[in-house]
């Protein structure tokens, strides 16, 4: 049952977050061998001051054992 949170920049429009969703779902299912049913996404937009805070120090910084793809930049360099 894998639930997907996908947080980005505000301004995407909802084909992008669509598009983003199906090719999500597609790769989910594929690497799981799970279906379609049983896999959920979630998108949330955040406005691109508040991502330091909210999003990179908590679910980046403060959770790097979880992380299988760590990102390439660091907000406070």
């Amino acid at each position: 049952m894998p639930h997907v949170i996908v947080k980005m920049y505000r301004g995407h429009s909802e084909d992008e977050k669509l598009r983003l969703t199906d090719a999500i779902v597609q790769d989910v299912m594929n690497a799981t061998g799970c279906g379609e049913e049983s896999v959920s996404v979630a998108i949330e937009d955040v406005e691109p001051e508040k991502w330091a805070d909210s999003v990179y120090r908590p679910l980046i910084l403060e959770s790097r054992g979880k992380l299988y793809k760590k990102p390439g930049y660091d907000p406070f360099d």
